[in-house]
């Protein structure tokens, strides 16, 4: 049996995960055992690419994966038109996933609040280089200049208004690209993002390390 399947709401999130996964000893980087991640056995995707899609259709496009997989992890963003907020979406997918059989401490809903974006950011020069940012002095002052992310916070307010507006401006131009080495290259230790630590914390106690 695989060790954990992924299902994500769309193909941002495929290449934010692949990019993180495809790092060598990326459990380290979780606090975690070594555990197996093969991306193409591995993370899947809603096939219409979306976060609604993964709210009502989430317990069926996993059924099968009960008797390959020891676990599985739901990802998909709060920030979509209908959304009922993420308390209601975590609450109903699970209670599908248990209708379906999966048992209730063999998977995990991460609700990301507002979207993907929200853990993309931080003060590290790799943030810059995988957008292809060149504006000086530093991405960071440029959106400080914006009114994008002001001095005494963490992460800018509007992650993806923030990650929109510094795509126009850099050499990248395709936002899955971004994410891609954005997850391969930076350290997620310092990441506060509630749903980035529910994840970090269900993989510790799926995986701990001994």
């Amino acid at each position: 049996m695989r060790d954990c399947i992924f299902l994500l709401a769309d193909l941002g999130m495929v290449a934010a995960f692949k990019g993180f996964f495809s790092r060598q000893g990326f459990y380290h980087a979780l606090g975690t055992a070594p555990f197996n991640v093969d991306p193409q056995l591995d993370i899947i995707c809603d096939n219409a690419g979306n976060d609604p899609g993964i709210y009502t259709r989430a317990h069926e496009l996993l059924r099968t994966y009960q008797s390959s997989h020891r676990y599985a992890i739901i990802v998909l963003d709060n920030a979509w038109e209908g959304s009922p907020g993420v308390e209601k979406i975590r609450t109903d997918i699970s209670a599908n996933m248990v209708l379906v059989g999966w048992e209730k401490n063999r998977f995990i809903v991460i609700v990301i609040d507002p979207e993907l974006e929200a853990w993309m950011w931080q003060d590290n020069p790799h943030i810059a280089r995988a957008f292809g940012f060149s504006i000086r002095p530093s991405l960071r002052d440029w959106l400080r200049q914006q009114a994008l992310w002001p001095a005494n916070s963490p992460k800018p307010p509007d992650p993806k208004l923030a990650f929109e507006k510094t795509l126009k401006v850099s050499q990248a131009k395709i936002p899955s690209v971004v994410f891609k080495k954005i997850c391969s290259r930076v350290s997620f230790k310092h990441c506060v993002d509630d749903a980035f630590s529910l994840l970090k914390n269900t993989l510790q106690k799926w995986f701990p390390y001994e």
